[in-house]
C-alpha cells in the first residue's frame, strides 16, 4: 500500500492506517533525532511529538508532497525547536562534562547503524544547521531539491552547509583518539 493510500485511509478514520504510516517511517524519524539531538530520551519525545502532530495536520497534508518529506519536514522543524528550547535551558545551568560524554555516545544496541562512537560525537559538535543538512543529505539520502522543500532553505545555501560542515566533521574526525582513520 502506498503513503497516499494510507493517508486517505487515515484520513477517512482507520487508526491502523496512520500506525502503518508510523511503522514505516520511526526507526528513520528516530535516527535522524537521535543524530540531531544527541540523546535517546529526546529523540523518542520528538518523533512522538513529531507524529502526533503529523496525525493532527493530515487533513492539510497536501498530497502533492511526499508524505515522507513532509513528515520529516515536521520532525525538522521540532528538532529544531527542542534545540532552541534546550540552548535556553543550558544557559541557566553550568554543564557537567560526564552528562555531555554521555550524550554524544549512542546507547549500546539501540542505535541502528550508529555503532560509530567517533561519528556521533563529532556530529554532536556540529553546527545544529549543518548536521541537519548532512543528515538530510547522506544519512537520509535526499536530493537538494527534497531538502529545499523540507527545510524551506535554498538550495545553495544547503550545498553550503553540506560542503561547510563535511569539511568539520572530517577535521573533527581526523583528531578522534578513538577512530580508526
Amino acid at each position: 500500500m502506498t503513503d497516499a493510500e494510507l493517508v486517505v485511509r487515515t484520513r477517512a478514520g482507520e487508526p491502523d492506517a496512520f500506525g502503518a504510516l508510523v511503522s514505516r517511517y520511526y526507526d528513520a524519524a528516530w535516527r535522524f533525532a537521535y543524530h540531531m539531538l544527541g540523546e535517546r530520551a529526546d529523540a523518542e519525545d520528538v518523533v512522538q511529538d513529531t507524529f502526533l502532530r503529523a496525525y493532527l495536520a493530515i487533513g492539510r497534508y497536501d498530497e502533492r508532497d511526499q508524505f515522507r518529506g513532509w513528515l520529516f519536514r515536521i520532525l525538522t522543524n521540532q528538532c529544531r525547536n527542542f534545540l532552541t528550547s534546550r540552548g535556553r535551558r543550558s544557559k541557566r545551568f553550568v554543564q557537567d562534562d560526564l552528562a555531555i560524554e554521555t550524550a554524544s555516545s549512542p546507547p549500546a544496541g539501540v542505535a541502528p547503524g550508529v555503532e560509530d562512537v567517533a561519528l556521533v560525537r563529532a556530529l554532536s559538535q556540529l553546527d545544529p544547521l549543518q548536521r541537519e543538512a548532512l543528515l538530510l543529505k547522506y544519512a537520509e539520502g535526499l536530493e537538494y531539491t527534497e531538502m529545499t522543500a523540507m527545510t524551506g532553505v535554498g538550495e545553495s545555501a544547503l550545498k553550503m552547509r553540506v560542503k561547510r560542515g563535511s569539511e568539520r566533521l572530517r577535521a573533527l574526525l581526523a583528531k578522534a583518539p578513538d577512530r580508526d582513520a
